[in-house]
């Protein structure tokens, strides 16, 4: 019953996607990769929310809980929420930076704005790097989701299957195929969670629950945790909205205001974490012995659901995952054949893309099967890079005058830093390294971009 239930979702999934491309026939560049900046206000919200809640949320969230602690939730909640209101003030800015410079991607903007080859190459380049482990991601969480419900196929041939699902959806009509899926996606993802939590309320009891996993876990932080909680999420939320695929999601509304009207609606979805959580105290309480801290949601949702209900997790489960692969793939895909290849006619640019997509999802696959890590690992290295695009970003959303090898020189700083304290497991006290890493970068940036201005007006 549970495999059933799983394949008529993912059936669903793909009728979506055809049901996505009626009436627009041969889809231009533009359309394919971000709707002709034709959606409205729901597509929108549930395209960026399909990006923004993924398999991390039903495996990363509740296995650092049982790993780490509750204290680990202070971080992964702290950093959504402070980035909605920078994405309330900013993603405005984002959508009309785009629509000024006829953008499709992130390098796009800097190509624009900047008018430096050297620099677009840089973001370009940093980019698809800084994604890998994004896309590794999404292949653990699957991996981890489908084995902790029950599902003991071999690794290569779960994130096989998942990466061709993934490229499917694209290949059928780009964005618009994602906008169509995400909106099943969201409400399946939300039934499992509030089904599963609901049914540890019911069976188990809520204090019951609580009351036990205290005697295991710890509430308290020490000074060391604390630091890296609140670093951590002021980093990772000055980063939230210059991935390439969220300033992607942008280009696709109709209007600023489209923007506006999603964001105030985001942080609706955080009502469902009290569910993760009492899920993760339930998997502690049971003292229940998991293959890896990532099954512990899942572990709950097989001791209390019904097969059929487990079959609706299962698929809300995947489709977390493949969404947001196809979002990184769509990301990707334009930056190589618009920005890396910027001599590629646009007409033959979608078919490029879709070439490229498979080289990504082959190399995420690679690293997937040869280094599996924690997902709090993957999390970290992607944001380490792609948070150093935030000056230049800022730069260009209030059209100040900042000299592009300033920009590029901060960029390369920052990246290069984090990379070599990353390695070095440099210790700042808990404060996080990325946060280091973007302090040295807007210092490069600002002695780059006045250390000239300043040579010039020395006296003789």
């Amino acid at each position: 019953m549970t495999t059933a239930v799983f394949l008529g979702f993912i059936v669903f999934s793909l009728y979506l996607a055809i049901r996505s491309k009626k009436g627009h026939g041969a889809q231009s560049v533009h359309d394919f990769f971000v709707a002709s900046r034709q959606f409205g206000a729901y597509l929108v919200f549930f395209l960026a929310a399909g990006e923004i809640y993924s398999i991390g949320t039903m495996v990363g969230f509740p296995g650092g809980i049982y790993a780490k602690g509750p204290t680990y939730g202070v971080w992964f909640l702290g950093y959504i929420l402070l980035a909605y209101p920078l994405g309330y003030f900013l993603g405005p800015k984002i959508w009309q930076a785009g629509a000024r410079y006829n953008a499709i991607t992130l390098p796009d903007l800097f190509k624009g704005h900047y008018g430096s080859r050297a620099l677009e190459l840089i973001v370009a380049g940093s980019s698809i790097l800084f994604l890998l482990p994004w896309g590794q991601l999404q292949f653990t969480g699957l991996v981890a989701a489908l084995k902790g419900l029950g599902w003991e196929f071999d690794p290569m041939y779960l994130v096989l299957i998942s990466a061709a699902l993934a490229f499917t959806y694209i290949a059928i009509s780009g964005v618009r195929a994602s906008a169509y899926i995400a909106i099943l996606k969201d409400i399946l993802m939300v039934v499992a969670i509030v089904a599963t939590g609901v049914a540890v309320g019911w069976k188990a009891g809520v204090g019951d629950v609580f009351h036990a996993a205290s005697l295991q876990v710890s509430n308290q932080m020490n000074d060391t945790q604390l630091r890296f909680s609140m670093s951590t999420m002021l980093f990772q939320a000055l980063g939230f909205y210059v991935m390439p695929f969220a300033v992607q999601n942008f280009f696709t509304a109709k209007s600023a205001n489209t923007i506006r009207r999603t964001q105030v609606a985001m942080p609706l979805y955080m009502l469902m974490y009290p569910f993760l959580v009492l899920a993760s105290y339930y998997a502690i309480s049971q003292n229940l012995q998991l293959a890896s801290p990532n099954e512990a949601f899942f572990a709950a949702a097989v001791r209390l659901l019904p097969d059929w209900l487990l079959g609706l997790v299962t698929a809300g489960a995947a489709l977390s995952g493949l969404l947001v692969l196809a979002g990184i793939c769509l990301a990707i895909g334009p930056i190589v054949t618009r920005n890396l290849l910027p001599g590629m006619p646009e007409q033959r640019q979608k078919q490029g893309a879709k070439v490229v997509i498979v080289v990504y999802l082959v190399l995420s696959i690679a690293m997937t099967l040869a280094t599996p890590n924690l997902m709090l690992t993957l999390i970290n290295t992607t944001y380490y890079g792609v948070t150093q695009f935030f000056p230049g970003v800022i730069v260009i959303l209030f059209s100040l005058k900042v000299r592009p090898m300033a920009i590029a020189l901060g960029i390369l700083s920052g990246q290069g830093l984090a990379i070599a304290l990353y390695a070095q497991q440099a210790d700042f006290g808990g404060i996080n390294l990325g946060l280091v890493s973007l302090a040295v970068n807007l210092l490069v940036t600002a002695v780059a971009n006045y250390a000239p201005r300043l040579a010039r007006v020395q006296p003789a």
